[in-house]
């Protein structure tokens, strides 16, 4: 038997094997985290792990509720929020002098900042926490905020330049001829055009700082400042054999990054593809 697809050419089976194979890959875990965080305590361990419930119930969800899911929830939006404010500032500042300034500081500053991405955040663990505590911020907010921006910087000035790149230099004449300065070719040429740039920065910025572990557990030590990833880890020993608790704090800890995500799902792709093309 012959098999052609509507162009003529045979269908890829191997690929067509490839994704259904990272397809289940993929949304067996998914499946797997939403049905135990809906079986109650006992069920978990009589039945099979992949099984729907004979009973669904929201009961792990409101335990996790019930430890102060809100304060972890609050402190981990607050530190993404700010970070990334502030990440995205002060990137945007820095790759449009760059993409605009053809003098030596501004190519010296685009080198400092691609050595930045070259540092792993590991290696620095020990130099960040002595200064952490020398600044007196050590177990407080700040002290996750400040790293934060410092490791987000170099990637969101590496994208950002890319894409304003991509901007025509005539834009960037034709409103100078009108007499605009470089604050009014920011705002009014720059801002609107880098849409797409902002988002993906924004996203990818926010993934890193919510989903950071290393930085809460070095940097902070009481419940107060705790943040969701670092409460996964506790509610593992609060809660050794309820299972379902823990997959029900890991899915409510999801829920933003995945709703921003399917938000700006398009602006995010064409953002870390910009300037590949060239």
């Amino acid at each position: 038997m012959n098999l052609r697809t509507t162009n003529g050419q045979a269908p890829n089976v191997v690929g067509g094997l490839a994704a259904t194979f990272w397809l289940l890959v993929t949304i067996v875990p998914i499946y797997y985290i939403l049905v135990t965080s809906l079986k109650p305590r006992q069920e978990y361990f009589g039945a099979n792990p992949l099984a729907w419930p004979r009973e669904p119930t929201f009961a792990a969800y409101g335990r996790v509720l019930e430890n102060e899911f809100a304060l972890y929830f609050f402190n981990s939006a607050l530190i993404t929020v700010v970070t990334v404010g502030v990440v995205l500032l002060i990137s945007l500042l820095a790759s449009y002098v760059i993409v605009r300034n053809r003098g030596a500081f501004a190519k010296f500053s685009h080198r400092l900042f691609l050595l930045g991405i070259a540092i792993p955040i590991q290696a620095t663990i020990i130099p960040v926490y002595y200064l952490i505590v020398q600044l007196g911020l050590y177990d407080s907010l700040p002290a996750l905020i400040l790293p934060g921006i410092a490791f987000a910087i170099p990637i969101s000035v590496l994208i950002l330049t890319n894409f304003l790149r991509d901007i025509p230099s005539s834009l960037y004449e034709a409103m100078t001829l009108d007499g605009a300065s470089h604050w009014q070719m920011f705002r009014l040429l720059v801002l609107p055009l880098s849409k797409p740039a902002i988002m993906a920065v924004g996203i990818y910025d926010a993934l890193q700082v919510w989903n950071g572990f290393l930085f809460p557990l070095v940097l902070t030590q009481s419940s107060e400042v705790r943040v969701l990833p670092l409460s996964l880890w506790t509610y593992q020993g609060e809660f050794a054999v309820d299972i379902p608790a823990v997959l029900a704090a890991v899915v409510l800890s999801c829920l933003p990054i995945l709703a921003a995500y399917i938000i700006g799902r398009r602006q995010l792709v064409a953002g870390l593809t910009a300037g590949f093309s060239k």
